[in-house]
């Protein structure tokens, strides 16, 4: 086999493969490149958050002749939440879809995630 070849080994449920820019693991790595590499931690969530799921997103100045500030307009799914205005900087980072969820921390500090992340990683406790 020439070190250009791709060869994985399983130890313990971990896969590694060397010689190639993506290490498969369990869990998620960061690719390294002719690198030998060991799954990362893993956690079990137990926290509680604030979500609602996001009917609709407008940005600003969407269908406006004017310049935006990039901040978005995000209306919840459920009935009784008014829209919650969001900032640039939560639109660049988290990158909010139509059909996920605006997630609010302890705290306060807001965050994205995906539908089917969300519902596979949370059970609601209240409504």
């Amino acid at each position: 086999m020439s070190s250009k070849q791709e060869f994985s080994k399983s130890i313990n449920n971990t896969f590694v493969e060397r010689f190639d820019e993506k290490i498969a693991l369990g869990g998620l790595v960061k690719p390294i490149k002719n690198m030998i590499s060991v799954e990362m931690p893993k956690y079990k969530c137990h926290k509680e958050v604030w979500a609602l799921k996001i009917n609709k997103i407008v940005k600003d100045g969407e269908g406006e002749n004017r310049e935006s500030d990039g901040s978005a307009i995000i209306t919840p799914e459920e009935k009784g939440y008014g829209e919650i205005h969001v900032d640039f900087d939560y639109i660049r980072k988290h990158k909010p879809e139509v059909g996920g969820y605006y997630v609010q921390y302890k705290g306060g500090y807001e965050s994205y995630s995906p539908a089917e992340d969300f519902e596979s990683g949370y059970s609601l406790i209240n409504n």
